[in-house]
């Protein structure tokens, strides 16, 4: 199996693909055409990324790609419409950075409060300002808002109550019991919870469904001087509505991503996020500690060796999660070659799309039971045909 590693890996993940036995090609500052053409020259089995990006002509450059994993939570840099399209399945690695993006969310709501790097630059450019940087309003007993609440969400509002904060948290699968066993408040709109906090903290997954979440109506919502900090993904956000906010409601935020991020991974770049005097920026760092990145790194291999030694796909994120069937055959056969390649080949003459297909075996080895779940319709004499095979035992079909 060959592996193509785009982005800067652990060579102890690399050497432990390596000793598998796999072919591993490790060029971590690919990006752009250059990713599309070591594709096509490398044509790899599997494609490792973290934040490079995998749009539709990469996944088309390498005729034998069969699994992306993004090392790391969020794999919205990946084309998955694209990857699902052309059959191709992609992985990620949740969970592994919890802890360091929970550690850098509490960092900048220090740093926020505190004002730390405007103290730091005032300091090293010679000036003294200690009268300035002494107003702090300190964070025990303020009210910290997490919108979302997954292993980062949760690992936020554990530092955050260590430090005092009162935590209040919106989640799709929230309840109240388990915000009461969590020792924190339970919101039941992102509004809720956003309305009256000193500080909105974003942890939740970029899907369609999450996108432009913090809105207009949100930040109006928001308490005029509160901060808002991002950690997550930038389309979280609507920048023009935080832009308005800052300028109009006196918010601070501060930005671990945003949406003007350079696609690179080093050079110049321009944001008027970045030059705004209430904004605080981080380079997309939340899951770089030397901890997370060998976590991370341990788990990638995991996916890509599990797949290579019984092609089963952990932390899968594009298989769907229910078929468009209708009908549903089952079939209980004496467990011979050919027996089910005659019953599909049937259902191919009935013009039946199967969708789903599961075989499982007797104790003993000599009959099997199939489930097949497909759209179209199976007449009478389809099904004489297939119940007249001699290894047939028995079938029946429902509809879903």
């Amino acid at each position: 199996m060959t592996i193509l590693v785009a982005d800067k890996l652990s060579q102890t993940g690399l050497d432990r693909m390596q000793a598998a036995g796999c072919t591993v090609i490790s060029e971590p500052t690919l990006n752009g055409d250059a990713l599309v053409s070591a594709l096509g020259a490398h044509n790899p089995d599997v494609l490792i990324v973290r934040s490079t990006k995998v749009p539709d002509p990469a996944l088309a450059a390498a005729a034998d790609l069969q699994l992306v994993v993004r090392a790391g939570a969020g794999y919205d840099n990946i084309d998955v419409a694209g990857a699902s399209g052309r059959g191709i399945f992609v992985a990620n690695c949740p969970g592994k950075n919890a802890v360091a993006v929970a550690e850098l969310t509490m960092g900048l709501i220090v740093s926020v409060d505190r004002r730390i790097p405007d103290n730091v630059a005032d300091a090293r450019n010679g000036v003294w300002a200690k009268a300035t940087y002494s107003k702090a309003d300190g964070l025990k007993g303020r009210t910290l808002a997490l919108i979302g609440l997954g292993n980062i969400g949760k690992a936020v509002a554990r530092r955050a109550k260590a430090f005092g904060m009162n935590v209040a948290a919106w989640s799709r699968s929230l309840t109240p019991e388990k915000a009461g066993k969590l020792g924190i408040r339970h919101c039941a709109s992102v509004l809720e919870a956003v309305d009256g906090a000193d500080i909105v903290s974003l942890h939740v997954a970029a899907t369609p469904d999450t996108a432009s979440l913090a809105d207009r109506a949100f930040f109006e919502t928001m308490k005029e001087g509160a901060t808002f900090v991002n950690t997550t993904r930038s389309s979280v956000v609507v920048e023009d509505a935080l832009f308005w906010a800052l300028e109009n409601r006196g918010i601070k935020a501060a930005l671990d991503v945003f949406a003007e991020e350079p696609a690179a991974k080093e050079g110049a770049f321009e944001s008027r996020m970045a030059q705004h005097p209430s904004v605080y920026i981080t380079h997309h760092i939340g899951a770089s500690t030397a901890q997370a990145q060998e976590a991370i790194a341990e788990e990638a291999v995991r996916v890509v060796m599990t797949y290579a030694e019984s092609g089963e796909v952990v932390n899968c994120v594009n298989l769907a999660q229910a078929s468009d069937a209708t009908h549903q055959l089952t079939v209980r056969h004496l467990d011979r070659v050919g027996v089910l390649a005659a019953v599909l080949d049937e259902m191919r003459r009935a013009e039946c799309n199967v969708q789903e297909m599961e075989n499982l075996l007797f104790s003993g080895g000599e009959s099997a039971c199939a489930y097949i779940r497909f759209q179209g319709g199976l007449d009478d004499a389809v099904l004489e045909r297939i119940r007249q095979h001699p290894d047939i035992l028995a079938t029946s079909v429902v509809t879903l």
